[in-house]
């Protein structure tokens, strides 16, 4: 599945998540989806792993949902 969003794709398996940055630098970030966490209210996704630590905010609460729907993780609100 691919979630477009503001700054660029998310494409997301049920085992992993690819985050690709729009323009020059092109930035890639992924994660294993035991890695993940998924921050609602301020729509977030975050990894944390072994040398692993990054997060990313997206647009809307939708796209989030469909980012659990996919992965089968329980969203967490703050």
């Amino acid at each position: 599945m691919i979630v477009i969003f503001s700054q660029g794709k998310i494409i997301v398996t049920q085992h992993e998540v690819v985050i690709r940055i729009d323009g020059n630098c092109r930035i890639m970030m992924q994660a294993q989806v035991d890695e993940l966490t998924l921050i609602g209210g301020a729509n977030v996704i975050t990894a944390v792993g072994s040398g692993l630590n990054w997060s990313v905010k997206l647009d809307s609460e939708e796209q989030l949902q469909q980012i659990a729907s996919e992965i089968g993780i329980a969203i967490t609100q703050y």
